[in-house]
């Protein structure tokens, strides 16, 4: 359940704030930290199709900024548009007369003109975005590692809290791009 908590905050849209008297700090999440490659697919007010050309638009971006991209992350819904880009490659298997036929219909990696990328779905990723990551310039970092303490016990109910104190380190956000403005 924690983890699940963090990986949707870490890919939201959530703002950072060093928090103060009776308010919690909150870390800045990867799509505010994303300001230089924002390649907008829609107009601002409707989002469009998830298209190849955003996806090569902001591959683009990211390489000419220096970065070395090689995963595309996005919701299941945009992970099936990506599935029926124009680029992707039929591919068609003859079946044999006494065996099952096998359908592709997927796209699991994507060949840029600057890399490949692994497409990776992710349900915690809201349909209106895609992000083009370098991995080797963005980490969690562990402020305080988990930690599980048992609670008070109530009748045959143990109880226990789990702390962790971590935040999104990007190390240079330049090497990424966001696509946004998209739907299914």
């Amino acid at each position: 359940e924690l983890k699940r908590d963090m990986e949707s905050i870490l890919l939201s849209n959530q703002t950072g704030s060093a928090g103060g008297t009776g308010t919690a700090r909150t870390l800045k999440a990867i799509q505010q930290w994303l300001t230089t490659n924002v390649v907008t697919a829609g107009d601002g007010v409707d989002s469009t199709a998830f298209l190849e050309e955003n996806l090569n638009e902001a591959v683009l971006e990211a390489y000419t900024a220096g970065g070395e991209p090689s995963m595309l992350l996005v919701s299941p819904s945009n992970k099936q548009a990506v599935s029926k880009f124009a680029g992707i490659a039929e591919q068609r298997f003859q079946a044999p007369s006494n065996k099952p036929t096998t359908i592709v219909a997927t796209a699991d990696i994507y060949m840029s003109d600057f890399g490949t990328l692994s497409v990776v779905p992710d349900r915690f990723l809201d349909n209106s975005v895609a992000l083009v990551l370098d991995p080797s310039m963005a980490s969690v970092a562990y402020l305080r590692p988990f930690k599980k303490t048992k609670l008070a016990k109530t009748g045959d109910s143990e109880k226990y809290m789990m702390n962790v104190e971590y935040t999104l380190v990007v190390k240079n956000e330049a090497a990424h791009a966001m696509i946004n403005d998209i739907g299914a």
